[in-house]
């Protein structure tokens, strides 16, 4: 059989091998560390084989019976064959220098190789174990002088710890790369198609042949893993350089990925291409925008709520972007972002913020596709919101890929469905179909035969229709259309004065439906919220936050209980608004105040009649209320679809679309906002707005 290794590698016996691992080498490798997965009492119940994973922990006496899964959560299994926990006990191998955290290493290892067939469970499984064998077996074998890892608190430069003589068996540490290559060259016969896991993979393919030049096929490695990663970037890259699962925290896994590719290639002097370093920009690009004020990401879609600040530190110093260094530091270094609205036409993903601050405010608006894979949520025209270093509308989260009921409840299917998210339910169906199938692949995660929910129609068709911004006043504007309904959803953001928000929503319809608006409060909200009927409207008083909307005939208004998830596996209640009406034709108008210091107070809020020439009516909004210590009357009108040549209110006769204007105590009109081509009379006399123009989605 033709040896693994090239001369004069190929003719070393297993001692020889093992000490020339041992020596120093020319290959530079920084172990990378899931922080999570590695704390310090999880590594202690590993060495009593107690292995918690998604927030359960189960015993697995030895030898681990690695074949069979003892959760009834897929992902469990997944966790326990990716082998998070090797990288962490070489750091506490590295740290204690104690040979126990050695021992349990090889004898976990060994237990797996004799019983678990290549490719098992799924190719990106192999993929990440594949990495994290590479490097715990930086942190047990290699050059004690090789860079540190990347792992909060990790002691940097320490030396490898001497090991008792024949603690690492140089026979077992041959089996050990036997096996490496094997389930390397299973990765190169069986890539995942495209989307994240494939992305992993690669890196799994590169890193082995960057970490083992000795191997034969080490040189086709990594020819192979970076050309087809080149291929993954630009393939899985919407134009605007977000991920084409339209997952906030797959984009991120995904970026990662690439970034540790191009590091592998240029701390060991291989060439990067250019086109790797374009891709990477805009996909960066993305991730300053959408991190929230505290520096998180919010889960949309499939994923957790997670900070990916150091990615952008090494944009910064990769590429020498100081407005990434700026988020990156929390503004300590580097230079302030110019822009404050970035929209992502591709994915559909609008940021607004008030600023740069961590007390700034922050919208997050997905008018976007569902996106590629099985990640994406009904969810369109959901928001995230945050202010004053609070998270205050958040998205769910996703708890669980499970389906499995607990106590009666499909988790998985109410964590993706459109009651849970921060927009309208008709009906109480889903904006997409989705329902349960057999599970016929046999390559599938899941048992054959079992039944898990799939997307079973054409999916819900969002676009965003205009967007307007200026010093005092963001639009955005965005329509869904489902094939599961006859209703259409519209939906109207505008943030006023970089201070506070108004969400219109207004649904149209042949015939009635039952619509259920809802909005998603954090978990500090839980047991902190209230909600009051008074001055003409319901009052949401929460942290940081003042939500109410105006008494409307047949609306009713709960707080209900609900749930929301940061970590797979982990959910909290949180208490969710849910406004209800039964109707063919609803419109819902909502008033966002979010506070720091000092909570707003709210004298006024009402609705205003405006009526055509031809006896049409339409809604407007009056809001009256203090906040920083300021008394503010401001109105919002929106014609919502209907068509008129003039609409009349009073002494005001406008023309358009849309209108927002504001009045001193005395009712004096002092400023008026609308877009190009509106007019506005009062009293008969030309209104001066401040025009907007139309920024282009």
């Amino acid at each position: 059989m033709t040896s693994l290794f090239l001369p004069p590698f190929d003719a070393f016996s297993d001692e020889a091998l093992l000490a020339h691992f041992r020596a120093p080498r020319a290959v530079r490798l920084q172990p990378v560390v899931d922080a999570e997965e590695t704390q310090p009492a999880k590594m202690q119940a590993v060495l009593r084989g107690h292995f918690e994973f998604a927030g359960r922990t189960h015993h697995l006496p030895d030898p681990v019976d690695w074949l069979n899964n003892p959760d009834a959560d897929v992902e469990w299994h997944i966790l326990l064959h990716k082998f998070y926990y090797a990288v962490g006990l070489g750091l506490a191998y590295r740290q204690s220098g104690q040979a126990h955290w050695l021992q349990r290493w090889t004898t976990l290892i060994e237990s797996w190789m004799r019983t678990v067939p290549p490719g098992f469970i799924a190719a990106d499984v192999t993929g990440r174990r594949v990495q994290n064998w590479i490097y715990s077996w930086q942190l047990f074998v290699a050059d004690g002088a090789a860079p540190a890892p990347e792992a909060p608190g990790a002691q940097h430069g320490h030396a490898l710890p001497d090991s008792p003589a024949g603690l690492i068996d140089p026979a077992w540490h041959r089996r050990f790369l036997v096996s490496l290559h094997e389930q390397v060259e299973y990765l190169c016969a069986h890539l995942t198609p495209k989307r994240n896991h494939r992305t992993l993979e690669l890196l799994a393919i590169v890193l082995a042949g960057v970490v083992f030049p000795e191997m034969r096929r080490a040189a086709h490695w990594r020819e192979f893993g970076v050309r087809e990663t080149l291929a993954n970037v630009q393939s899985d890259l919407l134009a605007d350089g977000v991920h084409c699962e339209l997952s906030t925290d797959y984009h991120h896994l995904a970026l990662k990925n690439w970034l540790i590719v191009r590091r592998l290639l240029a701390d060991n002097t291989w060439p990067v291409p250019a086109a790797l370093d374009d891709a990477l920009q805009r996909a960066l690009e993305f991730s300053l925008h959408v991190h929230k004020p505290d520096g998180e990401v919010p889960s949309l879609s499939d994923g957790d709520v997670r900070c990916h600040l150091e990615l952008l530190a090494q944009g910064a110093e990769l590429f020498g972007r100081e407005d990434m260094r700026w988020v990156a530091s929390g503004g300590t270094q580097g230079r302030r972002p110019a822009g404050r609205v970035a929209h992502f036409a591709s994915s559909g993903y609008t940021v607004l913020r008030s600023g740069w601050a961590r007390e700034a405010q922050y919208l997050v608006f997905d008018s976007g596709p569902l996106g590629e894979g099985n990640h994406g949520h009904f969810d369109a025209l959901s928001f995230e919101l945050a202010a004053y270093g609070r998270s205050l509308i958040v998205d769910p989260g996703r708890y669980t890929y499970a389906e499995a009921p607990e106590a009666g409840i499909n988790w998985r299917v109410h964590f993706r469905g459109t009651a849970a998210h921060n927009t309208v339910c008709v009906d109480g169906r889903q904006q997409t179909r989705y329902q349960p199938r057999p599970v016929k692949d046999a390559a599938s995660r899941h048992t054959r035969g079992s039944l898990r929910h799939k997307i079973s129609g054409p999916a819900a068709e969002a676009q965003l229709r205009e967007r307007f911004h200026g010093p005092r006043l963001d639009l955005l504007h965005g329509c869904v259309h489902s094939h599961e309904y006859d209703a259409v959803h519209e939906r109207c953001v505008v943030f006023i004065e970089r201070r506070w928000w108004i969400v219109s929503d207004w649904l149209r319809a042949p015939g009635e439906h039952d619509y259920v608006l809802n909005f998603q409060l954090a978990a500090p909200a839980e047991g902190a919220t209230t909600l009051v009927q008074r001055q003409g409207g319901v009052h949401l008083h929460s942290p940081g936050l003042l939500l109410a909307q105006p008494l409307r005939a047949g609306q009713q208004h709960t707080l209900a209980g609900g749930w929301v998830s940061a970590r797979y596996g982990h959910k909290q209640p949180a208490p969710a608004l849910r406004s209800h009406v039964r109707a063919r034709h609803a419109d819902f108008d909502t008033l966002l105040v979010p506070w720091g210091p000092c909570a707003p107070t709210l004298h006024e809020l009402r609705d205003l009649r405006f009526e055509a020439d031809h006896g049409a009516q339409a809604t407007a909004l009056r809001i009256v209320f203090e906040v920083d210590g300021a008394r503010r009357t401001h109105s919002w009108f929106h014609a919502r679809g209907a068509q008129a040549r003039q609409w009349h209110h009073g002494p005001l006769a406008f023309q358009g679309r849309w209108l927002h204007w504001q009045e001193d105590a005395a009712g004096q009109l002092l400023r008026a906002t609308s877009h190009a081509g509106a007019t506005l009379l009062q009293a008969g006399r030309p209104v001066v707005l401040e025009m907007l123009q139309e920024e282009h989605p």
